[in-house]
């Protein structure tokens, strides 16, 4: 399976230059288990929605949805984040405006961040 071809451009923007259409989307899937300070997760938040801008990300759930917790889920709060392909995923992760806005997020919440393929 062809993933195609991404290049990485100077200042952190994106762009997708593709083979064909194969490649698999990318998700940031997060669960929040702890909140110690509301503020700084707001401030987390307005601090990365610029980073996933820069890698195409687009929120499919916010910090504010609606969650209904079935079976053994836990009633968290819950974000899903969309990109273009999983590469994008991981590189809107490690690049260092995400460290930055971690480092303003701090050690006193506990999530539980996961980032995976799409099918």
């Amino acid at each position: 399976m062809s993933r195609g071809i991404v290049r990485l451009i100077h200042c952190s923007a994106v762009e997708d230059i593709r083979e064909g259409n194969d490649m698999n989307k990318g998700y940031w899937v997060v669960a929040y288990r702890k909140v110690s300070d509301q503020e700084k997760v707001k401030e987390y938040a307005a601090l990365l929605t610029p980073t996933l801008g820069n890698f195409g990300g687009r929120i499919l759930v916010s910090p504010t949805s609606v969650i209904t917790a079935k079976e053994a889920g836990l009633q968290q709060m819950t974000v899903l984040i969309e990109f273009d392909s999983y590469e994008f995923a991981l590189m809107a992760y490690q690049s260092d405006d995400h460290k930055k806005a971690l480092a303003v997020l701090g050690s006193g919440d506990e999530r539980d961040f996961r980032i995976v393929e799409g099918v």
